[in-house]
């Protein structure tokens, strides 16, 4: 569907993309291809789509998946979805806001799959990684950079590259252009693959806690954020990072995850 015929659905339902919601529909059938084979869909897996939108990537993974749970905020959107889907038996449409809502899929695999609007890519991100049961992996066209910052290596690390590689091993997998979008986007955007999902054996409060002051003055050394943030004093944090072969003048963004697992053992707090 390219962007004239969107046009010509929505003004026949009477609807505008709500740049609140950051509706941009990608209308490049090729791209759509490419998010499914990134996710690697076959017969046997159930998937969850975030953001549905007009349901042309819905029915791409319809037809490769046993089953598609498509989920979507806009409640204008769900009659076009209803519409263009009721050919699909293997399709359930959810009418909600993922972010504000408990639905969670318990004692079944599955993968996500998602295009994604920069306000809620962070946000829900984490939050499918803190489930008790999250997705197998993950598949996400967001903005280029936030998946470079996801991806990102020292010296560029921050909160939320820690945050996405504690719990995975993300990779871009293919850039796209803003304009196979409609309506046309500022920005270029990526296709997220996020992998190996788990939590690695540590108090994952206490780990966050110390990240976070790690990043809490992102100019500042390490030695001063994690000292006044964690009321300690400095000179056990140099002992500490002398300890886990860190430079005791190094700032959060120079530390890997693996460093941060060896620190958190390392302080008392």
């Amino acid at each position: 569907m390219n962007g004239t015929n969107i046009k010509k659905l929505l003004q026949e339902y009477q609807i505008r993309p709500n740049k609140r919601l950051g509706q941009n529909f990608l209308i490049d059938e090729n791209i759509l291809n490419k998010i499914v084979k990134t996710a690697d869909i076959s017969k046997t897996d159930t998937v969850i789509e975030i953001g549905a939108g007009l349901g042309n990537l819905t029915q791409v993974l319809a037809q490769k998946a046993k089953q598609v749970i498509a989920i979507e905020k806009d409640k204008r959107l769900i009659r076009i979805l209803n519409n263009n889907l009721k050919n699909y038996k293997n399709v359930k449409i959810v009418q909600g806001d993922i972010l504000n809502t408990k639905y969670e899929i318990r004692n079944t695999k599955y993968k996500l799959v998602a295009n994604l609007p920069y306000y809620i890519t962070s946000p829900l991100i984490r939050k499918f990684l803190e489930l008790k049961n999250p997705p197998q992996d993950m598949t996400l066209l967001v903005q280029k950079e936030v998946a470079q910052r996801i991806c990102a290596q020292p010296p560029k690390m921050n909160l939320l590259t820690v945050a996405v590689q504690f719990y995975s091993r993300p990779k871009i997998a293919n850039h796209v252009s803003k304009e196979h979008f409609w309506p046309k986007p500022k920005v270029d955007s990526a296709i997220l693959r996020i992998k190996n999902i788990g939590k690695p054996k540590v108090d994952v409060e206490k780990f966050f806690k110390l990240v976070k002051a790690g990043f809490s003055s992102p100019r500042k050394q390490l030695i001063n954020n994690l000292s006044r943030g964690l009321d300690i004093d400095k000179k056990q944090i140099k002992r500490a990072l002398i300890k886990c072969e860190l430079d005791s003048q190094t700032r959060a963004q120079n530390l890997r995850v693996n460093d941060w697992l060896t620190l958190v053992s390392s302080i008392l707090f």
